[in-house]
């Protein structure tokens, strides 16, 4: 068994924030605004999932994400599949998932030129305690005013759409290539499967369950990487303190004491649940 806590890495975005998540500190007076807070393993190792926390002051931009064929033609190693567990939203914060009607490759490249395509969304308000797996394909922009976990492959492959006029670089031949622009589809929510732990999705690219406190043994198959995302409480894991706000790596058997009053989240590669 190896259980790690992670490394943080801040990442500075123009649609960031200077007030963070409670337990993050704010940036510096004067200094760009942080939108990402990575969790990174030590070494050069590149593990198959990456979390991060995202805070939203404006909309992200217009974008997709290849799948894995797509994705290896271009280099990487695979594509990227997202989730993303709401911590706050503003009353008014909205995601924009898929198109309102399908549309053509043709039709989103001149909306996206014309900038007709933010009106072209679904924009589907959000609130504290959802949760959305966006598959590789789909066209989204995250709204102003939220704080939510992003759970997603590992790879830092966006292709823009459209930015709202500002100066950064867009992908529209790449990103019209691999969108699949039509409504969206939200994936199916086991749900509840035993006490204290619920199934928020079960793959295709990975699972994430949602876990209360208490004792609980974790057994993953050899070579498999997990990851214990503590949105907030107190516990160890293989003996190594955690708190809300952390995130650990963990690879083989070992267990997990949570205080009472948590709520963590677990993910792993993968379609297949674990047992237990």
């Amino acid at each position: 068994m190896t259980a790690t806590l992670l490394t943080t890495y801040r990442v500075e975005k123009p649609w960031g924030r200077h007030q963070l998540w409670p337990g993050f500190a704010a940036p510096e007076a004067g200094s760009a605004p942080v939108g990402e807070i990575w969790f990174q393993e030590p070494g050069e190792a590149t593990q198959e999932l990456l979390v991060k926390y995202l805070f939203t002051s404006q909309k992200l931009s217009v974008q997709v994400h290849p799948d894995d064929d797509a994705a290896r033609a271009a280099g990487y190693p695979w594509g990227k599949d997202e989730a993303w567990l709401i911590l706050d939203a503003a009353p008014d914060s909205t995601i924009a998932l898929g198109t309102l009607t399908p549309m053509t490759s043709e039709e989103l490249r001149a909306a996206a030129l014309d900038g007709s395509i933010e009106h072209k969304l679904d924009w589907k308000p959000v609130r504290a305690g959802d949760f959305i797996y966006s598959p590789a394909g789909t066209v989204h922009a995250i709204g102003a005013g939220i704080t939510l976990i992003e759970i997603q492959q590992n790879v830092d492959l966006t292709y823009r759409l459209y930015d709202y006029g500002r100066p950064r670089e867009l992908h529209l031949d790449a990103g019209v290539a691999v969108s699949d622009p039509r409504p969206f589809t939200p994936a199916p929510s086991p749900g509840k499967i035993a006490p204290g732990r619920t199934l928020l999705c079960e793959g295709p690219k990975f699972v994430v369950e949602r876990w209360a406190g208490g004792k609980r043994r974790i057994a993953l198959p050899d070579a498999m990487t997990g990851w214990l995302v503590p949105v907030r409480g107190a516990g160890t894991l293989g003996g190594i303190p955690w708190k809300g706000g952390e995130c650990l790596s963990v690879t083989g058997t070992t267990i997990l004491h949570a205080d009472a009053g948590s709520d963590l989240l677990f993910a792993y590669p993968g379609n297949t649940r674990l047992p237990g």
